[in-house]
């Protein structure tokens, strides 16, 4: 039975919470570049919430984030805080490949027209308990590991509870904050600064009063359908409420169009 976790108790762990605050380009740009380890000039949302419906009755996804670089690699980053039994979370990382494939290949265009694509899924568990923080698989031959499929495709999972095992302090900072809470990076201060702002928002509350009922009620029915209708409202209002509290608070002008992607 799905529970309406209470507004003031929501953190980065939280899917409406992360796909706000992922929502904000710089936060989103630095995530990848620290996950990555390579510098990233720009993305460009794709579709915030993005709802994908499977064709012949099949089942549909939501992502979290979807965005593409200026080199036109296109990330899906997803927050799971759950294991799944069995090998659900491994195979959810297939058929959301599979998904995004169909997305970004209109009909007649070639096979050499796809996008690279990097599916990333942030855990604050260790799902292979090998006590790593970054699990990166690719299609390799499994008679000669040197040679690569090339088909474009990569997918990372992280285990936040391994933060001290990375060397990349900015990485660390953040798993360490999406597993304990503690703030000891500029980067994660921002990020923690941003969802206080967001919880005076009350646009934002009703917003997710609103999914999560909808989510209840879809879950009540078996529609997942319902999931996506309630996904798809508020958002620019929820920016301009969000963009009023940061005025209120003397944040530049420049700042507030940075971070929340509305004009002047």
């Amino acid at each position: 039975m799905y529970c309406i976790k209470p507004w003031e108790d929501l953190t980065i762990q939280d899917d409406y919470m992360f796909k706000l605050i992922m929502n904000i380009k710089p936060i989103c740009l630095k995530l990848l570049q620290g996950i990555l380890r390579m510098e990233i000039k720009d993305i460009h949302y794709l579709e915030t919430e993005k709802s994908m419906d499977a064709r012949y009755q099949g089942k549909g996804i939501r992502m979290d984030v979807y965005v593409r670089d200026d080199a036109a690699t296109v990330y899906n980053i997803e927050m799971q805080v759950r294991m799944l039994e069995g090998t659900s979370l491994f195979k959810r990382t297939r058929y959301y490949q599979s998904m995004i494939d169909a997305d970004l290949l209109a009909a007649g265009a070639d096979y050499d027209d796809l996008n690279k694509t990097i599916i990333i899924f942030i855990c604050p568990f260790d799902p292979f308990g090998e006590g790593r923080h970054i699990y990166t698989f690719e299609n390799i031959c499994v008679e000669d590991g040197t040679i690569s499929l090339r088909d474009g495709t990569k997918k990372i999972i992280l285990n936040a509870g391994a933060f001290e095992q990375t060397d990349n302090h900015e990485l660390q900072g953040f798993l360490r904050y999406v597993k304990t809470g503690e703030l000891t990076t500029d980067y994660t201060k921002r990020i923690e600064s941003m969802i206080q702002t967001v919880k005076m928002s009350e646009q934002a509350r009703q917003e997710y009063r609103f999914k999560s009922a909808v989510i209840m009620d879809a879950e009540d029915k078996g529609l997942e359908r319902g999931l996506a209708e309630g996904e798809a409202r508020g958002s620019r209002q929820a920016k301009l409420e969000t963009a009023k509290l940061m005025l209120q608070r003397d944040y530049p002008s420049a700042e507030i169009c940075l971070m929340t992607g509305l004009s002047p």
